[in-house]
């Protein structure tokens, strides 16, 4: 957003531009700062999406999230195990000050590259983000939502819609609950 200021340099007016950040007028750039810190999650994972199953798969995590750029963007490590074995997952989420939407760009381990970004905002307490990828070779589109932001927990989920967003199929629920630090405010860290 620009707006101008008036200079009076001896008897010449000009207007100079002066550059307000967007994401400080609007405030979205610390959209995600109440999840900055470690995190116990407990995640159920529908193991085949979109095939009519409604088998399950359950693990229990810890994730730990960091600020970066000032808290316009934050890094997520996620580490979880299960009946499926071991889940390392790594999301990075970057805030567009001029759109004032963030994109969530992640990755599993296992895979060892950056799935395609969902990209949304948050309104009221709630953060909605949309992508379209690709499913056993067909056209999907996919849905993250965070919802039920308190201090101390938050809850998200993952749905994917075969029929251009008419109906949505949850296959990834996280239940996220702070942990609360136990470190010495003032020890040094190795």
């Amino acid at each position: 957003m620009n707006a101008f200021k008036r200079i009076v340099i001896g008897v010449l007016v000009i207007a100079a531009p002066i550059l307000v950040h967007a994401a400080e007028a609007r405030g979205g750039q610390h959209d995600f700062d109440f999840e900055i810190g470690t995190w116990k999650t407990h995640v159920k994972r529908l193991l085949h999406p979109l095939s009519g199953s409604s088998e399950w798969t359950e693990y229990d995590g810890v994730s730990v999230v960091r600020k970066v750029w000032d808290g316009r963007a934050n890094l997520l490590e996620l580490r979880m195990d299960g009946p499926q074995g071991h889940f390392e997952g790594l999301s990075l989420r970057l805030y567009n000050a001029q759109s004032h939407q963030w994109s969530l760009n992640f990755a599993n381990a296992a895979a060892g590259s950056v799935a395609q970004p969902t990209v949304g905002e948050f309104n009221n307490g709630r953060g909605e983000f949309y992508d379209q990828e690709t499913l056993d070779g067909r056209a999907i589109f996919v849905r993250s939502v965070i919802s039920d932001i308190t201090p101390n927990s938050a809850h998200f989920e993952q749905s994917f819609s075969a029929d251009g967003g008419k109906t949505w199929e949850v296959n990834w629920v996280a239940t996220d609950t702070r942990m609360v630090d136990t470190a010495t405010p003032n020890a040094t860290r190795p």
